[in-house]
C-alpha cells in the first residue's frame, strides 16, 4: 500500500517525467550524435584520383576491401586525411602500392568491445543524469517541506525592521492625513486594553491607495517603528509559484506566523498580484485564484482583537476582487497621494537632513517648480542635486544644484556634444521665446522662470520653464485654455518669423492635442456636449489613458470641437506675437546670446 501511495505521489511525478526524458535523451544521442563525432569523417573521391596519389607517394596506409578501398593520406601539418573510392580489377594495384611504400592496414578503428562500449555510452551518461535528479529530487522535498519559507531565514518574507532602520512618523512628510487615518492603528497596537473594554475591534485590514513613489511602504513601516510591533513584510509577487498550492501554502505559514507574534503588523505589498478580480474565463490563473482564496479565508479565520494588522498596498485599485474589499477585510482605505505643495516642502527638507545643504535653499520655489512629482522623485531631486555639487566642487549643495537637478529630472542631462548649428539656434530661440512672450501676456498664466537652448538628453532642444505662483487644485476654463495658447505660441513664432514649419513643435502639439480633448470629453467645457461625460475608465495613478464611450459619429464631433479649440488658440498665439514681434526679436537675439536666461531677465526686456 505504501509503494503504491509513493508512485502516485504528485511530488514524484516530475522526477519521473525527469527520469524518462534522461533515458530517451541517453538513447537519442547514442543512436544518432555520438556515432557522428566518433567516426573519422572520410572523403570519397574517384580510382584516378587514388592512383594519382599513390604515384605522388601521398598515400601512408591503405585498406582493401571488396567493394571500396580505404586510405590515409597526411596532409602538410601532419593529420590523417581519410578517403575512400570503389574497387576495381587491377592486377597491378598491389604491385604499385608496394613499389610506392604504402603499408596495408585496417584504415577506419574498429568498434570496441560491446560490453565496453554499452558502459561508456549507456552507463556513464545514466548515472549522471541520475544523480542529477536525485538532486533535483532533494531539492523539490525541500521546497515542498517549507524549509524556504521560515520567515527572516528565507528569500519569501522579511520580519521585522532592524533598529538601523526603523522608520517613524517623522520620517514621512507630506501625508499628514494619512498618518492621522493610521494613528488610530498605532493606539490600538499600544493601548488595546481600553478598546476590548468598549467592545470595538480594530480593522482587520487597511489598504494603502496611491501612485508609486508616495510613501505607501514607507507608511507601513512607519506604523510598525510607532507601536513598536513586530513588521512582517512580503511582496504580493512571492506569493505566486509554479507550483499549484504553494502560494496559499506561503499564506497559510505567514499568519501562521504572524499569530504567534501578535500583536504585529502584516505588509503585503502590490496586492493586486494576487488580489485581480477572479473569473472563470479563459486564461485565468489557477495558482493565484488559490492563493486568494487562501487569503481571504485567513483574514476571515483570526480574531480582530488578536493584534494582528494588515496593511497592503497597491496603485491599481480599480483591479481588486470585492471579496477582498469587503467589510471584515480591506474595508479601510486610505488615499496615500501625490503630496500638495507644503507636502512637496516638508519632504524636501526631511531628505535634506542627509546632506550638507546650503542655508539659503528656498524650498518654496524648489517645491512650487516640481508640482506634482511624488516623493520618491523628490527624494531623487535631492540626490541629484548633491551629485552635482561634488562634480562642480562645492562644499555644500546649493540652489542652483538643487534648481538644475530639477531640470535633469525633467528634460535629462544637458547635451555638451551637440552644438546647434546657427540656423537651428536661430529657430529655437524664437521657438521658446514664443512660449514665453504668449505667456507672459495672458492674464491667469504661470510665470516664466526659465528659457533655455541648451539641448538636453531627452531629445528636447530648448524649453521654456513656468512656476505657478501658488498652489492650484482646480483650474479654470480660462486658464486651460492659455495653457494651450502657450503650446501653440512655438509653432506660431516660427510661422510669423521664419514662415515655415518645423518638427520641433511635436511635443507641443501631443500635449495641446491632449488638453483639448480632456475639455471635451472630460471637463464638459464646450458647449456642444455640455456636462456629458465621453470617458471612462484609465488608471489615474499609472498614468493610463481612459477610451471613449460614444458612438462613432459622436467621436467625429469630438474630434472637431477638440480641432476648433486648438485652431483658436494658435490664432489667439499668432495675435499676441504680430503685436509683439518687436520685443519677438529682441528677446530672440538676447536668448542666442546667453543661450540661458532667467525669467527676471526676460520680464525686465518685455517691460522695458
Amino acid at each position: 500500500m505504501n509503494e503504491k501511495n509513493n508512485l502516485t505521489d504528485p511530488s514524484k511525478k516530475p522526477l519521473l517525467y525527469y527520469y524518462s526524458i534522461a533515458l530517451l535523451a541517453v538513447f537519442l544521442l547514442n543512436w544518432f550524435v555520438f556515432p557522428i563525432f566518433l567516426q573519422p569523417r572520410v572523403q570519397e573521391v574517384t580510382y584516378s584520383e587514388f592512383l594519382k596519389q599513390v604515384d605522388a607517394k601521398n598515400v601512408t596506409t591503405v585498406e582493401l576491401q571488396e567493394n571500396q578501398i580505404f586510405y590515409i593520406i597526411e596532409n602538410a601539418e601532419g593529420k590523417s586525411e581519410y578517403y575512400k573510392t570503389g574497387y576495381i580489377e587491377d592486377p597491378d594495384l598491389v604491385k604499385r602500392l608496394q613499389e610506392n611504400q604504402v603499408e596495408f592496414k585496417s584504415v577506419i578503428p574498429k568498434q570496441p568491445n560491446i560490453l565496453l562500449s554499452i558502459l561508456l555510452s549507456y552507463g556513464i551518461p545514466i548515472l549522471i543524469f541520475v544523480g542529477i535528479g536525485r538532486l533535483l529530487n532533494k531539492n523539490m522535498q525541500k521546497q515542498m517541506t517549507g524549509t524556504n519559507l521560515m520567515f527572516g531565514q528565507g528569500k519569501s518574507g522579511k520580519i521585522y525592521v532592524p533598529d538601523s532602520d526603523k522608520k517613524s512618523f517623522a520620517d514621512v512628510a507630506g501625508q499628514e492625513e494619512a498618518k492621522e487615518s493610521l494613528t488610530e492603528i498605532i493606539d490600538y497596537l499600544s493601548h488595546p486594553d481600553k478598546y476590548q473594554e468598549i467592545g470595538a475591534e480594530c480593522p482587520k485590514g487597511i489598504l494603502l491607495v496611491g501612485p508609486p513613489g508616495t510613501g505607501k511602504t514607507l507608511l507601513a513601516k512607519a506604523v510598525a517603528g510607532e507601536a513598536h510591533v513586530p513588521f512582517f513584510s512580503i511582496s504580493g509577487s512571492e506569493f505566486v509559484e509554479m507550483f499549484v498550492g504553494r502560494g496559499a501554502a506561503k499564506v497559510r505559514e505567514l499568519f501562521d506566523e504572524a499569530n504567534k507574534k501578535a500583536p504585529c503588523i502584516v505588509f503585503i505589498d502590490e496586492l493586486d498580484t494576487i488580489g485581480k478580480r477572479r473569473d472563470s474565463g479563459f486564461g485565468s490563473n489557477d495558482e493565484r485564484e488559490q492563493t486568494l482564496n487562501q487569503l481571504l479565508t485567513e483574514m476571515d479565520g483570526f480574531e480582530g482583537n488578536k493584534g494582528v494588522i494588515i496593511l497592503a498596498a497597491t496603485n491599481r485599485p480599480e483591479v481588486l476582487d470585492p471579496a477582498l474589499l469587503r467589510p471584515g477585510r480591506f474595508d479601510r482605505q486610505i488615499r496615500v497621494e501625490l503630496p500638495d505643495l507644503q507636502g512637496r516642502i516638508d519632504i524636501l527638507k526631511v531628505h535634506a537632513k542627509k546632506y550638507k545643504v546650503d542655508s539659503n535653499i528656498d524650498y518654496n520655489l524648489l517645491a512650487r517648480a516640481t508640482a506634482g512629482a511624488s516623493g520618491a522623485q523628490l527624494a531623487n531631486i535631492m540626490n541629484e542635486g548633491a551629485l552635482r555639487a561634488v562634480r562642480m566642487g562645492n562644499q555644500t549643495v546649493t540652489q542652483a544644484d538643487l534648481e538644475e537637478s530639477i531640470e535633469v529630472v525633467i528634460a535629462g542631462q544637458q547635451k555638451k556634444n551637440d552644438i546647434l548649428s546657427e540656423k537651428d539656434k536661430q529657430i529655437v530661440a524664437y521657438h521658446e521665446i514664443g512660449h514665453a512672450i504668449v505667456a507672459a501676456k495672458q492674464t491667469d498664466s504661470a510665470p516664466v522662470h526659465k528659457i533655455t537652448i541648451v539641448p538636453r538628453t531627452s531629445g528636447a532642444l530648448g524649453y521654456t520653464m513656468q512656476v505657478e505662483a501658488t498652489e492650484k487644485n482646480l483650474i479654470t476654463r480660462s486658464e486651460v485654455l492659455n495653457k494651450i495658447t502657450t503650446y501653440c505660441g512655438g509653432r506660431a513664432a516660427e510661422e510669423l518669423v521664419f514662415g515655415e514649419y518645423t518638427t520641433g513643435a511635436s511635443n507641443d502639439i501631443e500635449q495641446a492635442t491632449k488638453i483639448a480633448r480632456a475639455m471635451v470629453t472630460k471637463y464638459g467645457m464646450t458647449e456642444k456636449f455640455g456636462m456629458m461625460g465621453l470617458e471612462t475608465g484609465g488608471n489615474n495613478y499609472l498614468g493610463q489613458e481612459s477610451q471613449l464611450t460614444c458612438s462613432s459619429e459622436t467621436a467625429r464631433i469630438v474630434d472637431e470641437e477638440t480641432l476648433s479649440i486648438i485652431k483658436q488658440a494658435h490664432a489667439d498665439a499668432r495675435q499676441i506675437l504680430q503685436e509683439n514681434e518687436t520685443k519677438l526679436h529682441e528677446l530672440s537675439k538676447f536668448l542666442i546670446e546667453k543661450e540661458t536666461i532667467t525669467g527676471e531677465e526676460f520680464m525686465k526686456i518685455m517691460n522695458a
